[in-house]
C-alpha cells in the first residue's frame, strides 16, 4: 500500500515543481519586460533628440562657413572698342579776321559798310578826305617833271661832249664832268619818281578796302571823325580800328586733345560739331592740322578743325562740342570703373581665383569711355574680376561668386 501511494504521489510532485518553475520564469520575464521597454523608450527619445541636433549643428557649420566667405559678383574683361568718340569743348573762330586801320590821316568823308554787311575782297568800306596829302602828291609830281627835264638836258649835253671827245675838241676832264652831272640828274629823277609813288600809295589808302570776302562785325567810326594813320593797335580805348572783318564762310575750331589720345588724331580722323542752338544737328568737319607737339603746361595737343559754313548756320565766337571718332589699331581690355580700386601703389583690381580666394592685380588705364575704361596692362582676358569690391578687400580672402541676376525683358 505504501509503495503504491508513494509512486502515485511522486509524479504529482514533479508536475507541481514544473508549474512553479514556469510561473517563476514568467514572473521574471514580466519583471524584466518593464525596464526593457523603458530603456528602449529612453533610447528612442535620445535618438530623436540627438539626430536633429546633429543636423542643426552641421547646418550651422555650413552657414558659418558660408558667412566667412565673401559673396561677390564678377565681370569678365571684354575687348575694348576699336573706335572711341571723344567729346571736347571748342570755340568757333572765323577762318580769317582782320582789324582795319587807316593808313592815311584825315577826316572820314563817307562809309559804305555797316555791321553785318557781307563784303567782297577789295570792296570800299570808307573814304578818307586828306587834301594836304593830295597837294603833296601834286607837288611831288611837279618835282618829278623838273627832275625829268634836268635829266634830259644833262643827258643830251653829256652825249655831245662824248662825241666831241672823239675829235679831241674837248678835254677828258670836262667830258667826265658832264657825264657825272647826267648821272646825278638821273638819280634825282629816280628819287622824285619814288616820292611820287610813295605819295600815290598813301593817296590810294584814302579808300579803305576789305582784305578778303567776309562780314563786317564792327564799325567804330562815323562821318567827320578824324582818323590817324596806323591808329594805336592793341589799345583798349581809342585804338583807331575803323572796321573789323571776319571770314565766316569757313570756320576754324581749336580743341585741346589730352595726351593719352593725341596719337590717335590724324588728318583723316572723322569729326563733327554740335551746338546748343541746333539740338540733334551734326555739322560735318575735317581735321585740318595739329600742332605736332604737346603743350608742356596743359599736356594737350592743339588741333584745328575746319567746318564749311557757307550756309551761315554757325557764328564765330560760339561754343561748340567737337566729336572726334578716334580709332586704335590694337584695342586692349575693357572693364567698368566700378571694378577699380585706387590704392597708394596704383590702380588695382580684385580677382576671384580658381581656389576661391582673392588676388589683387595692379593695372594701367588707357582710354576713358566714361563708365568703362580700357586696361592696357596687368589683366588677362580669362580673369574673373570682382565688381564693386569693398575698399577693405585684401588678397587671400575666401569668396563665393553670386549667381548672375536673371535677365529682365522689357
Amino acid at each position: 500500500m505504501n509503495d503504491s501511494s508513494d509512486r502515485a504521489s511522486a509524479p504529482a510532485t514533479d508536475d507541481s515543481n514544473a508549474s512553479a518553475t514556469a510561473r517563476t520564469t514568467l514572473t521574471r520575464k514580466k519583471r524584466l519586460a518593464g525596464p526593457l521597454a523603458l530603456a528602449a523608450l529612453a533610447a528612442a527619445l535620445l535618438v530623436a533628440g540627438i539626430v536633429p541636433r546633429l543636423h542643426a549643428s552641421r547646418a550651422l557649420d555650413r552657414q558659418a562657413a558660408a558667412q566667412r566667405a565673401l559673396t561677390v559678383s564678377v565681370v569678365a574683361p571684354r575687348p575694348a572698342p576699336a573706335e572711341q568718340e571723344l567729346n571736347l569743348p571748342g570755340a568757333v573762330m572765323p577762318f580769317a579776321e582782320a582789324s582795319i586801320y587807316a593808313r592815311t590821316s584825315g577826316y572820314l568823308s563817307h562809309w559804305y559798310a555797316d555791321i553785318g554787311a557781307h563784303v567782297k575782297a577789295g570792296a570800299t568800306l570808307a573814304e578818307i578826305d586828306a587834301p594836304d596829302l593830295d597837294a603833296q602828291l601834286r607837288q611831288a609830281r611837279a618835282d618829278q617833271q623838273t627832275a625829268q627835264a634836268n635829266y634830259t638836258y644833262a643827258k643830251g649835253t653829256a652825249q655831245r661832249w662824248q662825241e666831241m671827245l672823239t675829235t679831241q675838241s674837248v678835254s677828258q676832264q670836262d667830258t667826265d664832268t658832264k657825264v657825272s652831272d647826267m648821272q646825278a640828274k638821273q638819280a634825282m629823277l629816280a628819287s622824285a619818281q619814288a616820292n611820287v609813288a610813295r605819295l600815290a600809295e598813301l593817296v590810294s589808302f584814302e579808300k579803305v578796302t576789305a582784305p578778303f570776302d567776309g562780314v563786317v562785325t564792327a564799325r567804330n567810326v562815323d562821318v567827320g571823325a578824324l582818323v590817324t594813320a596806323g591808329g594805336t593797335p592793341g589799345a583798349s580805348a581809342m585804338s583807331g580800328e575803323l572796321f573789323h572783318v571776319e571770314q565766316t564762310d569757313k570756320l576754324r575750331v581749336f580743341v585741346d586733345v589730352p595726351q593719352n589720345d593725341a596719337q590717335d588724331v590724324v588728318p583723316d580722323t572723322a569729326v563733327y560739331l554740335t551746338v546748343q542752338q541746333y539740338p540733334g544737328r551734326q555739322f560735318a568737319a575735317t581735321v585740318a592740322r595739329t600742332a605736332g607737339a604737346i603743350d608742356p603746361v596743359s599736356r594737350t595737343l592743339r588741333v584745328e578743325v575746319d567746318v564749311d559754313n557757307r550756309a551761315g548756320a554757325l557764328m564765330p565766337g560760339a561754343y561748340a562740342q567737337v566729336h572726334l571718332l578716334l580709332k586704335t589699331a590694337a584695342p586692349a581690355l575693357d572693364l567698368p570703373v566700378s571694378a577699380l580700386l585706387f590704392r597708394p601703389d596704383g590702380v588695382t583690381v580684385a580677382v576671384a581665383g580658381s581656389d576661391g580666394k582673392t588676388a589683387l592685380k595692379t593695372v594701367h588705364i588707357g582710354r576713358d569711355f566714361g563708365t568703362h575704361v580700357e586696361i592696357t596692362t596687368g589683366l588677362a582676358a580669362t580673369d574673373r574680376v570682382i565688381d564693386n569690391p569693398g575698399d577693405a578687400i585684401t588678397a587671400g580672402e575666401l569668396v563665393q561668386i553670386a549667381p548672375p541676376a536673371p535677365a529682365t525683358h522689357g
